[in-house]
């Protein structure tokens, strides 16, 4: 597969992703139950998310998250060697920095990536350009909500579209519009948030949404945490944060170091002092710029009370704090001035490991926890009764008489 080569026929979506037991990194792991190697925990795994890996064509459906200033090539590039899907963040750049990136990328894997984009940005149909140019097969569309125009446009480019939604109202109508995938992400994840949690929205729209893969993220950092929403009818997860201390990150070592030290409780979101100047939600460590943002707040405020300031001017003030800060954190290092962005699974984040270690932990628990189901159940005699559609008796599947390809959408 070219690595990011749009499908020749888009309604058409091959399964070329290889077996799991084939993926990188994945055939040595290191859990000592012994059951987790046991031929039916990876065959239901395989089942689980095998209409995830079929739209991604990877080996393992599991999003990159795509951060700013560290989703870029090397992360990417990395996550998908291992068998995942990067997914390249491109946040503010113009359109000849995001060609030039994607090009970078590509020569270090010839695996699927994807790219994201915001869809405020001022440039957003150059962007779309460039990615129709680059025949980058999957793009990502966040930030907002796109306009049906510019997901049909990348759809008659060839690419698969993947749109956020944060409810089920409006996951259905960027189906209607054209959307292939949907991601729906909870309040526990790094960066802007919505105010509702994963778990809410995952009951919200799983059940409903059948006709397009839905991704779940948000606050997702181990594998158990993965299969109970394959099992609620996820076609994947996207994680972020767990992939911030990769050694392949390029983020500072003391970035890297905030993360590691940091419990769940450290990621809060950003507060707001006042309804008359919104605050958009941004879920970060909490450091020394977060006291400032509040007394920046306060003084701008108090100054606006005393009419020194328009609205507009007070508004544009506190918006502009934070201007550069994810920066001067990711790259230069400033975790006391700078904006730590960080979901609530970085107090799972507990030591720099390689890519590959990351996503070979997370199956590693994702075949414990359906080994350990199985174990309980295997000997015991089901109830006579009619089988529910699409449901695979644990004892079929620890028989290895179902295969992944058996699966249809």
């Amino acid at each position: 597969m070219n690595e990011v080569a749009a499908p020749a026929a888009r309604n058409a979506i091959e399964t070329t992703s290889a077996p799991l037991a084939d993926a990188p990194g994945l055939n040595d792991l290191r859990a000592n139950d012994a059951g987790i190697n046991d031929a039916g925990s990876r065959v239901e795994l395989e089942l689980l998310w095998a209409r995830g890996r079929a739209f991604l064509g990877a080996e393992l459906a599991i999003m990159g998250g795509a951060m700013t200033w560290v989703s870029e090539r090397n992360l990417v590039a990395a996550i998908s060697n291992a068998g995942g899907f990067g997914v390249i963040a491109s946040g503010s750049m113009p359109p000849d920095l995001l060609d030039a990136e994607i090009a970078a990328t590509a020569a270090l894997t010839s695996k699927p990536f994807g790219v994201n984009l915001i869809t405020m940005h001022p440039r957003l149909g150059e962007l779309i350009d460039v990615c129709i140019a680059r025949r980058v097969a999957h793009v990502v569309l966040a930030g907002g909500i796109p306009a049906s125009a510019a997901i049909q446009r990348l759809r008659d480019g060839g690419a698969h579209v993947i749109c956020f939604a944060p409810a089920f109202g409006i996951a259905r109508k960027l189906v209607r519009a054209g959307a292939d995938a949907i991601v729906v992400e909870g309040s526990e994840a790094g960066g802007h948030i919505g105010p509702v949690s994963t778990a809410v929205l995952a009951q919200e729209v799983l059940p409903h949404l059948r006709e397009v893969p839905v991704f779940v993220a948000g606050g997702i950092g181990r594998g158990e945490a993965i299969v109970s929403y394959l099992e609620m009818g996820a076609a994947g997860v996207q994680l972020g944060t767990r992939f911030v201390c990769a050694h392949e990150s390029i983020a500072h070592p003391r970035f890297k170091r905030a993360f590691i030290r940091a419990t769940a409780r450290d990621a809060a979101p950003s507060l707001q002092l006042d309804a008359r100047f919104p605050v958009i939600p941004v879920r970060a460590l909490a450091n020394a710029a977060t006291e400032c943002f509040r007394e920046t707040q306060r003084a701008v405020i108090d100054r606006f009370n005393r009419g020194e300031l328009s609205q507009k001017a007070a508004q544009l003030e506190i918006e502009h704090f934070w201007a550069g800060a994810l920066r001067r954190a990711v790259i230069d290092g400033d975790v006391e001035g700078g904006s730590l962005m960080a979901g609530q699974s970085v107090g799972m984040v507990t030591r720099e490991q390689s890519t590959a270690d990351i996503l070979a932990e997370l199956v590693d628990q994702a075949l414990a926890v359906i080994a350990a189901r199985q174990a309980r159940f295997r000997g015991r005699t089901q109830p006579a009764g009619p089988a529910l559609p699409g449901v695979v008796s644990a004892e079929v599947v620890s028989a290895g008489a179902v295969s992944a390809g058996a699966v249809s959408e």
